[in-house]
Order: C-alpha cells, then structure tokens, then sequence
C-alpha cells in the first residue's frame, strides 16, 4: 500500500466518536452494538468491579491472531486504532481479503476498571502485565482463557507509551515502538522470536515514510511474569506494541494513525507472504528505546539571586490525571539540574534570568505549577 492509500482509508474510516485518552466500556459498547453479523461481540468475562469484558471474533481464515488492548487502562490509543480497522472492513473493499485470510479475536479493553478510573492497574492495584504466571486476576484469567480455547498463530500486545521516550539516544521521540519478547533468560533468538521480528521490521519500514528515525525497539530484558513473555515462551509469534507521542499530540490521534497503519502493514505481510522469520535481522536496525525527553525545559534558568547567581536547566514533566471525565496534563517540576543530555518536547531559554514559581518563589523539585515568571513574566507551563 502507497502512503496515500493508507492516509485516505484512515480518513474514510477513523471512529470519529472516539477521541483523545479517555476510553471505557461507555464508549465502545455502542460500537460493539453496531457492528454487522460478520463481528460475533460475546462477553467473556468481568472484571474485579463486576464490568463486562468485551470479546470479538471474526474473520474465517486459518491463521488465528489475537489481540487485546487496554490491559493498562490509561493505554489507549491502540483501542482507537482498532475500531478504526473494523471500520475499514466494514466499510471499504480494499482489505476484504484479511477475512479470508485470519480469524481474527479481539479483547478491545481486558483491564475496563482500569480504563474508567485511567490507571494502569486493575481495581485490586494490581499490573496485569505481571500476572501471567500466577494468573490471580480475573482479567488476567480471561485472557488466559481465550488464548487456550483460540489457539493463536500470532498475538498482538498493545499498549502506550510515557513521552519520556526516544529511539536511541537521539533528539528523535519514539512515536511508537516494538518488541519481540524474550522467551528464556537468554535472549534467545527463537524461530518465534524471529517470526514476529521479521513482522516488526516490516512495520518499521513501512513507518519510516510516515516518521522517519522515530521508531523504537523496547530491550528484551526477560520477564516470565508478563503476558507477551510467557505467550512467547509457548512458541507464540508475540508482539508488543507501544503508542508513544508525536509532536504536540497528547491527545495521541496523531500517533493513532500510525499505530492503524502498522496494523493494516502486518496484516498485509503475514497474509501476502510465508514470514518465516528468514529476514528477522532488520529488526536490530530499529534504535533501542532511551529516555531522553521531558515534556518541557527551561534552559539556562537563574536559580539563584541576582547577586548569587545559579545557572541550571529545569525540567518540567506533566502528570496525567483524570478530572471529571477528562485527561488533564498538570506540570509539574521534575528536574533542576544540567539537563544537556536530555530534550525537551518544548524547550525555551530563559537567557539566566530568575525563575520563580506561582507564587514569586524559588522552585523545588515535585512540585506542580501551572506557570513560572521567568525575568518577571509569567511562563505557562499548563497545555
């Protein structure tokens, strides 16, 4: 597919009601009612608060692939993305063939608790991402479950990432990243393994017309307690996804068209060609993820007093809270340091003036403000 094919069926078919960070049960049952006979919606479980838990099958192909998102519940740009693709199997003929080819089997939201209250844990304060072995969470069990009963030849991860991210240690923000987990404590270079690296490097090239340099590859260090890594180490082709930020996209509907597109390009390429896993080796060309970025940097800020001057950077990083329905982006003071090996999403140059708080006073790490005077006018901070 050309750029513009991917561009024009992303416009044709984006699910305009879902919009921004804040995504729950509320929101997509709606569009689980609506969609047509080929899509069986069951409910396949609860979570620790009593909410459905959302299963759709479709697809009459051979190859089984699985997906599930939100099992953090503040991750939610992949959700967006997959109603997006039901939308362009709906509605457009160009994929039609991706019926025929998979079953597919989506869980749109595993972790519903978590989506209404926007946190990464379930209502028992519990990752679920850490739960693989001992499976003591209904959540965790349903997707168990499913992955028993389904049989995956593929299974998709699919989570967001902090803005912090860069790939590689460069001025380039990680817009999404990859992973193909490990499946022993060394590393192993499976033939599974290989299977899904060679989907991510198609994903990748693919990317990098859209967003060049701004791919990341996560590192492999193992973890048997998470899903991607045990799913793995049953000889499951597994790949994680990680929605990251985009410049001025805290919203993330930038980075969800990227994330779309690198659904249709996987898609495309496990239904078009053998993915042995023969070309794997393109996938140790994506960067390793580093964390290199605040949201924003003040550089050259006077610290001190005029006559004791203090010369340092300050690093402000927004924490995400839910307030009244809505995701809100409250800065708060994350550095004061020399900040030269790190970039910020928005930087400015105080030129070794004074900055102060709110409140005309000095700055401390942990603290939120809303705005800074810098030289004596005020400086926001706040989206």
């Amino acid at each position: 597919m050309t750029i513009s094919e991917f561009k024009s069926l992303y416009t044709s078919n984006k699910e305009t009601t879902l919009h921004h960070r804040y995504i729950t049960n509320m929101h997509i049952k709606p569009l689980l009612d609506r969609l047509d006979s080929r899509f069986n919606v069951q409910t396949i479980g609860e979570s620790v608060l009593g909410k459905p838990i959302y299963g759709i099958q479709f697809g009459t192909g051979k190859k089984r692939l699985l997906l599930w998102s939100q099992m953090h519940g503040n991750e939610s740009t992949t959700t967006k993305a997959l109603f997006d693709f039901f939308n362009t199997l709906s509605n457009s003929e160009v994929l039609i063939h991706l019926l025929n080819d998979f079953t597919f089997y989506v869980i749109p939201i595993l972790n519903p608790d978590g989506a209404e209250a926007y946190t990464r844990l379930n209502a028992n304060e519990v990752d679920l991402n850490r739960d693989a072995q001992t499976l003591s969470q209904p959540e965790s069990k349903v997707l168990r479950a499913v992955y028993s009963s389904f049989n995956p030849h593929y299974c998709f991860n699919l989570h967001g990432q902090r803005t912090i991210f860069s790939a590689g240690t460069s001025n380039k923000v990680a817009t999404v990243s990859f992973l193909s987990p490990a499946q022993d404590q060394e590393t192993t270079v499976t033939d599974s393994r290989k299977v899904a690296m060679e989907v991510i490097a198609e994903m990748n090239k693919v990317l990098q017309e859209f967003i060049p340099g701004q791919v990341g590859r996560y590192d492999d260090a193992f973890n048997i307690n998470c899903v991607g890594d045990t799913f793995q180490s049953f000889n499951v082709p597994t790949i994680l996804f990680e929605a990251g930020h985009f410049e001025n996209d805290y919203g993330r509907e930038q980075t969800r068209f990227y994330i779309y597109a690198s659904y249709l390009s996987a898609f495309n390429f496990i239904s078009k060609s053998e993915n042995s896993g023969a070309n794997y080796e393109a996938y140790f060309d994506i960067p390793e993820n580093d964390k290199c970025f605040l949201d924003i940097i003040i550089r050259n800020a006077n610290l001190g007093t005029e006559d004791s001057p203090l010369i340092l950077d300050i690093g402000v990083q927004y924490i995400e809270k839910l307030i009244n329905k809505n995701v809100e982006f409250c800065p708060k003071i994350e550095k004061i340091a020399k900040l030269s090996d790190l970039y910020g999403h928005k930087e400015c140059n105080a030129n070794k003036m004074r900055v102060l708080d709110a409140e005309k006073l000095p700055l401390k790490e942990g603290i939120e403000n809303d705005f800074v005077y810098i030289g004596g006018d005020k400086f926001l901070l706040k989206l």
